[in-house]
C-alpha cells in the first residue's frame, strides 16, 4: 500500500488523508475539520563548488624545502638546472631547461622586505652589543655598520629573490596572461 501524507502546520487537525493501493480505489476519510495548508519546504540551495583538484604542472616541481634552497642558490627551482636571473635582479622569461614559467612570477616588494628583516635582526643587535660592551665613539659606529649594512642588503636580496620566485612557482601563483 502507498500512503500519501500531509504536511499540517502545529495545532491543526487532519482533514482527510488517501490510502491507495494497487487495483484499488481511493478510500478518504470523513471530515473532521476545517481544511489543513500544506507546508511546502523548498528544495535546497544547489551551490557551486569549484574544482579543488590541483592540476599537474608541465614542468617538474619537487619538494618545498628543495625548491626554495635552489631558488635561494639561483637556479630553476623546478629543475635546478637552468637560471632563475638574467641579470642582478631581472627573472628570465622561462628556464632554459624546463620551460617553468618564471617570468610569468611578480615578486615586488616581499624581497626587499625580507632583505631588511634579515639585515635588521643581525645589524641592530651587534650594534647594541658593542655600544654596551665597548661605547665606541660615534665614527667607528659608521665605519662598521654602514658598510655591514650595505653589504648585507645587497648580498640578501638576490637569493632571497630567488627563494620568493621558488616559492610562487610552487605555489602556483603566477600573473595571468592578460596582464602582459
Amino acid at each position: 500500500m502507498s500512503k500519501v501524507l500531509i504536511a499540517m502546520r502545529p495545532g491543526r487537525k487532519l482533514c482527510c488523508s488517501a490510502v491507495s493501493a494497487p487495483g484499488h480505489p481511493i478510500r478518504k476519510a470523513t471530515q473532521l475539520s476545517a481544511i489543513p495548508t500544506p507546508i511546502i519546504a523548498p528544495p535546497p540551495p544547489v551551490t557551486w563548488q569549484p574544482d579543488r583538484r590541483s592540476k599537474a604542472a608541465a614542468w617538474p616541481m619537487p619538494a618545498m624545502a628543495q625548491a626554495l634552497w635552489r631558488g635561494f642558490k639561483g637556479q630553476c627551482p623546478a629543475c635546478g638546472k637552468g637560471h632563475v636571473f638574467n641579470g642582478y635582479l631581472r627573472v628570465v622569461p622561462a628556464c632554459s631547461a624546463c620551460g617553468a614559467p618564471l617570468g610569468r612570477i611578480r615578486a615586488d616588494d616581499v624581497p626587499p622586505y625580507a632583505t631588511i628583516l634579515v639585515t635588521g635582526h643581525i645589524v641592530v643587535p651587534l650594534m647594541l652589543w658593542l655600544e654596551r660592551a665597548e661605547r665606541p665613539p660615534l665614527w667607528v659606529h659608521a665605519a662598521i655598520w654602514v658598510p655591514l649594512t650595505l653589504a648585507l642588503c645587497l648580498g640578501l636580496l638576490r637569493p632571497l629573490k630567488g627563494a620568493v620566485v621558488a616559492l610562487m612557482l610552487k605555489l602556483g601563483m603566477f600573473r595571468s596572461d592578460s596582464d602582459d
